[in-house]
């Protein structure tokens, strides 16, 4: 049986179930944008209740919000941050694009849960005191993905670089043929192929870091238009040092409220900076593919953990899931990146209109690549075994280690070598022994792979 009661708002009386803990704007906008079906994420939904939280405080502090409606809203918002009331903030992700409906939202579920018999709590009047959509939207949307990348997604890349630097100590005298254009090339260790992967993953967190700079400054304060009207002089500062203290972050107002409203550039930096965490992601998932193919046709190079059957038909397969996996997040990221760079442009004049979009693909896109990092580090990396035996054969064999014979009998003769022995299938030094006045002792001191893996040049 259906149940409801009825909410009034400035444009009048409105159906809503008789639980919410909503109110009439809320269920506007739920009529209004029946989607995706894709509520916003909890992070950003969060980020408001913080925002409001920090505002009740303060604005009691400047002597504008009353000592009980001030910690009734503080309390009611500690609920909605600790996940409490996750399943009140049902409006789409493609709604207004100002996010003025899930301010909304938030504020009538503060004013419902703090208001009692004795005490009213007004969404507008007491919740949003001294704030606008307008500018609560775009600081939320800094503030959730802020918080994301320092508690979640960084912590999760320094376990993926940790992991892999890790791996590499373990392998760190096998040597194996390196491959330039997917074909033989010099050798090298694998130690020092992972290394390359864990450098990749630093430099990723250190691009992060850098737009970190650029999240922590904040639109509130700007209300409506960047002017800052209806707020007090001091509550830019004074809520950008309150939420610093909630949050841990170094927090600061933007120092033009006007590029806070209007634009969305450093999401879109940070976007941008995500979609070159996907190609590390997706370099590293992919290597991992072609040094797991075989077990018997392809390189063979390592085995990755058998997790599952990997075919519904053939017994016995077993394919590379996880890196499958986070190649796929990967491209999604990607994907992300594009609709985050059209959005950043959607701002006009004094307001961005397409904040909820960014807001939910950054944070979608930090939860795809947190996941992945730490599946790829522990159910890939840590795990894949190395089979020297495959190894081996092929770099004996591999007509590119003559290479280092070039500063000894020159290109031209070295390449007849290569080709020569490439064709009757044998040992470069076999056949070196027979084309130069090389010793054998010589020839396997030049030709050794583990020396040529230190780079210089061989003598």
């Amino acid at each position: 049986m259906h149940h409801s009661r009825i909410e009034r708002d400035s444009m009048g009386e409105l159906e809503v179930p008789a639980d919410a803990l909503y109110g009439a704007q809320t269920q506007r906008a739920v009529n209004n944008f029946p989607v995706s079906g894709q509520p916003m994420p909890a992070p950003f939904i969060h980020a408001i209740a913080r925002i409001k939280r920090a505002a009740a405080k303060v604005n009691h502090d400047l002597g504008l919000l009353d000592e009980a409606r001030c910690q009734a809203i503080v309390t009611a918002a500690d609920a909605i941050i600790a996940g409490g009331h996750d399943d009140q903030f049902p409006i789409d992700v493609f709604q207004t694009g100002s996010g003025t409906s899930s301010n909304m939202n938030v504020n009538e579920v503060i004013a419902h849960l703090a208001s009692t018999d004795s005490l009213e709590v007004r969404p507008n009047d007491h919740v949003n005191m001294g704030q606008s959509s307008n500018d609560v939207i775009p600081t939320a949307l800094h503030l959730s993905a802020a918080l994301e990348v320092v508690n979640v997604l960084k912590p999760a890349l320094e376990h993926l670089r940790k992991v892999i630097e890790t791996k590499a100590q373990e392998v760190g005298s096998v040597v194996k043929t390196g491959r330039t254009h997917l074909m033989d090339a010099m050798p090298l260790r694998l130690s020092q192929e992972l290394e390359g992967w864990a450098s990749q993953v630093g430099q990723a967190i250190e691009r992060l870091d850098s737009a970190l700079v650029r999240l922590c400054r904040l639109a509130q304060g700007g209300t409506a238009v960047g002017t800052g009207i209806n707020a007090h002089p001091e509550f830019a500062t004074r809520m950008s040092i309150v939420l610093s203290r909630q949050t841990g972050l170094s927090l600061v107002p933007n120092d033009s409220f006007f590029a806070s409203l209007g634009s969305q550039d450093a999401a879109v930096e940070l976007s941008g900076q995500l979609r070159g965490l996907a190609c590390v992601v997706m370099k590293i998932a992919n290597d991992l593919r072609w040094m797991n193919s075989g077990p018997l046709a392809g390189l063979g190079e390592i085995e990755l953990e058998a997790l599952q059957p990997g075919s519904s038909i053939m017994p016995g397969k077993v394919n590379p899931v996880i890196p499958e996996s986070a190649a796929q997040a990967s491209a999604q990221v990607i994907g992300l990146d594009t609709a985050v760079t059209v959005a950043g442009q959607s701002g006009n004049f004094q307001l961005n209109v397409m904040l909820p979009l960014v807001a939910s693909n950054l944070l979608t896109a930090i939860k795809l690549m947190s996941n992945t990092s730490r599946l790829l580090a522990d159910k890939a990396i840590a795990s894949f075994r190395v089979r020297e035996d495959q190894l081996q054969g092929p770099l004996a064999r591999n007509p590119i280690l003559v290479t280092a014979l070039n500063s000894v009998i020159g290109y031209n003769a070295a390449a007849a070598i290569a080709k020569k022995a490439y064709q009757a299938g044998r040992p470069i030094i076999d056949v070196a022994l027979e084309e130069t006045e090389l010793s054998r002792d010589e020839l396997e001191r030049l030709l050794d792979p583990v020396a040529l893996t230190h780079g210089g040049i061989p003598h």
